[in-house]
Formats: C-alpha cells, structure tokens, sequence
C-alpha cells in the first residue's frame, strides 16, 4: 500500500470504527451509584452543597438561604490511550494487528468514569467531602434549628453477615435505620430510601444471600429479604468494606464530572518528526474528566472490620 493521505484516512477510520464499536459495546457500572455533571471549565465547585433548598411553608418573607463562600471543588484531569502505528505495516497491509489495541482503547475509554469512581468509593473511609470530613465518617457537623450543632454518623465497622438476625440487624439493619433518620438543617426527615447494598466480590454471596434467602441461618425469618439491588464491584478494593446507597433521587452519592467525552484522535501528518525519525503514526483516545463526593447523608460505609 503507498502511505499518502488517503491510506491514512482509510486506517483511521477503520481503527475509530473499532474503537467506537468497543466503547458502545461496553456496560459500565458507574451510572448505578453516580450521577454525571457536564464541566465547562478547569473545575467546578459545588458550593450548593453546603445548603441545599427545600419547600417551606410560606409564611411572612420567602426565606433565602445563602450559599458559602467556600464550596467543594472538583478538579478535572487529563486521560489519554495511544496506539502507535508503525509505516511499514501500512505498506505492508498488515494493519489487523492493531485492531485489538483499538479495541482495548475504546474499553478502556468506557470504562473511565467506573474507574474513578470505584476508586473514590475506596477512598471514601478517608477522602474529604464538602463538609471537610470524611466521606463516611463518625463526626459529620450538622446544625439544628437553634442554632447548636450535632455530630451525625453514616459510617460503621459491623460487618455484613446473614448468620442471625442480631447480626444482620447490626449491620445491615443498622446502616438502613441510620440513613433513614438523616435529617436536614432544619431537623426535617431528608426521605432517605436505600436501595443499593455494595459490595466487592469477596461479599456477593452473603449480601446476595441476605437479599433474597427467607430464613437467617438462625432459622429466623429474614426482615431484610429483598429490600435493596445487591451491586457487585470487582473494583472495590476491600474484602470487608461494604455500602448501603440512596440512588433514587436526581442527586445521588457520588458524581462523575465530564469534561470531554473520550475521542478518538489521530497524529498523521507526514511531515512530523515522529514519522520522520521513527516512521510511527499515532492514533489514540483522550477525556477529561474527575469525580467527587455528593451528599454524604445518601450513603452508609462500614468497614466490616467487627
């Protein structure tokens, strides 16, 4: 084959095509626990965070409720997959071996946002939220109506089990009552409802069991049968750790923030000095993107260590 501008056209569109085909064949799991947010800059800060509207009876003046100075920033970063094509198999029509890379790059692009956002559910025993405190913390500060303010939980150390109802209750059943009775700044119920149990692959088969089994290994009837999606995530890093999510609301407890949506990309001039000095065209996937924390009044974290 002559390598000129048409040969290249023709091998770009070929390997976009299978990166495209790739990257809609894929079934990401992010969209299960997160919501997306378009970013039209650098970053976006979240200040509504910190005092989120709700209906009030109206009485007297509306009731406007500022936003603080300071918000939580999410920082978009820079994500790229590169292929580099080398003009010899072009000349010698022997450009199928670069069919999987292309493949591989469009998975890899589809699955961006359940890497980053698996890797902040990893994180969340430690990684800040808007409130400056952990994500799944002990000692998240909310403020009551007169003024005083109260450390409220959504973390526990229990760990997942289905062996007993005292067990069960403990752990499961104690994630779901601390959610349910989350309220706002205005000690009004925020209507929690869990409906996601997290887990990793070590925990699939107690959280399944504990979601679908009638009797407790006790023999105890199972109060907790069919009362969330049990979501399994070969991401999650832990063996113990496990989540119980509120993903019913337009708000959920984690954000994917897009910046750019991956694209195909190519380097094909042949006048370049990667041609030039290695005979190497490029071709590859680029995003920018990040994600963040949302309410952590969504979400229990325990780290099953007890």
């Amino acid at each position: 084959m002559i390598v000129n501008k048409s040969a290249l056209d023709g091998v770009f569109f070929n390997l976009k095509t299978t990166y495209n085909r790739a990257l809609q064949a894929a079934e990401p799991e992010w969209n299960k626990i997160a919501m997306m947010v378009s970013s039209g800059s650098s970053e976006n800060r979240y200040k509504w965070m910190e005092r989120f509207p709700a209906m009030r009876k109206w009485v007297g003046e509306k009731v406007v409720k500022q936003l603080k100075g300071q918000g939580y920033t999410i920082i978009n970063d820079d994500f790229e997959a590169t292929i580099e094509v080398d003009r010899n198999d072009i000349e010698d029509d022997t450009l199928g071996i670069y069919g999987p890379e292309a493949e591989m790059a469009g998975y890899s692009a589809a699955h961006l946002p359940d890497e980053l956002v698996f890797d902040l559910v990893n994180a969340g025993f430690v990684e800040l939220c808007y409130d400056g405190q952990p994500f799944f913390d002990t000692d998240h500060p909310v403020k009551k109506k007169n003024g005083s303010t109260v450390s409220v939980s959504n973390k526990g150390t229990a760990a997942l089990s289905f062996a007993t109802l005292a067990a069960a209750q403990a752990s499961f059943g104690a994630a779901r009552t601390a959610l349910r009775k989350m309220k706002d700044d205005e000690e009004r119920p925020l209507n929690i409802k869990p409906n996601i149990l997290l887990v990793g692959p070590a925990l699939e088969d107690t959280a399944r069991a504990l979601m679908m089994v009638d009797r407790l290994e006790d023999g105890k009837p199972n109060p907790f049968k069919g009362s969330a999606e049990v979501v399994v995530s070969s991401r999650l890093t832990s063996d113990t750790a496990w989540y119980l999510l509120d993903t019913t609301k337009p708000v959920k407890p984690f954000i994917y923030q897009q910046r750019k949506a991956p694209v195909f990309v190519s380097q094909t001039n042949m006048d370049s000095e990667s041609v030039f000095m290695q005979k190497k065209y490029r071709y590859g996937a680029e995003a920018r993107g990040a994600a963040g924390f949302s309410f952590w009044q969504m979400a229990y974290g325990s780290t099953g260590t007890v």
